[in-house]
């Protein structure tokens, strides 16, 4: 009861956040990718005139928010729920999402993790009667929705030397049109450098993995992706460190922080505008 209290109050305070917006419109013959402001935590919403994708869900308490914005843009269904790792700041409210919104298919990582939120996934799943798709090594996945190529690259070892659930992200990348993003997760050094050993293209897009915690692999990465714009999925508090900061000005790309709000990003195939909502 408690919880569900919580969750009450948190859905008014983020409509009232998001200012009781009179409800959207979808333009055709464009993918509008939507960052939200979901504090240290990842929630994408990536949409056409005829389809959805969500990556990952934010924390417990957050699908309110999803929820609103979803029913402001007239979006009934989500072809595609993509959930990068299962750590609680990517899969938090995903059971509520699945409870809540019809779901045509479910990407997942193979590394299971021992946790509340990890139980009330499967529980979630398991009532909506979806068996998800493990994405793993070889087993890339790539589909196209309403004009949108969408790659998931999984994680090719079976353990890495440091942080086994964060190195273990799907990595996602999607070309539109001439336009392209590489959203990373929470991807850290091995992983990197295992995807880079496999892409060295180059994307209009970066959403910076790790919300935006420095590592090494960066000074690889952020050349070789070459992006016009980063997002950095943050919270006011615990925002991007000031030296994956500084190596993204020295290339001079233009960052995004979610902290100070949700992060807007649309294409129509040639071209891309970047906004705070």
């Amino acid at each position: 009861m408690l919880k569900h209290i919580r969750k009450l109050i948190l859905c008014a305070a983020l409509f009232a956040a998001a200012g009781c917006a009179a409800q959207e419109n979808i333009e055709a013959d464009q993918l509008s990718v939507k960052f939200f402001n979901a504090g240290k935590a990842d929630a994408i919403l990536l949409y056409t005139d005829e389809s959805a994708v969500l990556i990952d869900t934010g924390l417990d308490g957050f699908a309110p928010y999803i929820l609103h914005t979803l029913n402001e843009l007239d979006i009934q269904t989500l072809d595609t729920l993509i959930l990068t790792h299962f750590d609680k700041d990517h899969i938090g409210s995903a059971d509520e999402i699945l409870e809540s919104v019809e779901v045509g298919r479910v990407l997942v990582s193979d590394w299971p993790k021992d946790s509340d939120e990890y139980a009330d996934l499967m529980a979630a799943l398991e009532t909506a009667g979806i068996e998800s798709e493990v994405v793993f090594g070889d087993d890339q996945v790539s589909f196209m929705l309403d004009g949108a190529e969408y790659t998931i690259d999984g994680p090719d070892a079976s353990d890495y030397d440091k942080d086994d659930s964060n190195n273990s992200s799907l990595i996602v990348t999607v070309q539109y049109g001439q336009t392209s993003f590489l959203l990373m997760g929470d991807a850290q050094n091995e992983r990197i450098k295992e995807f880079l050993s496999q892409d060295s293209s180059e994307y209009d897009v970066l959403k910076v993995p790790y919300h935006g915690n420095y590592q090494k692999q960066l000074k690889n990465l952020i050349p070789s992706a070459d992006p016009e714009y980063a997002v950095i999925t943050c919270s006011a508090s615990e925002g991007g460190e000031a030296k994956t900061l500084d190596l993204l000005e020295e290339y001079d790309i233009e960052v995004f922080l979610t902290s100070e709000g949700n992060v807007s990003i649309v294409s129509d195939g040639k071209n891309i505008t970047a906004s705070y909502d």
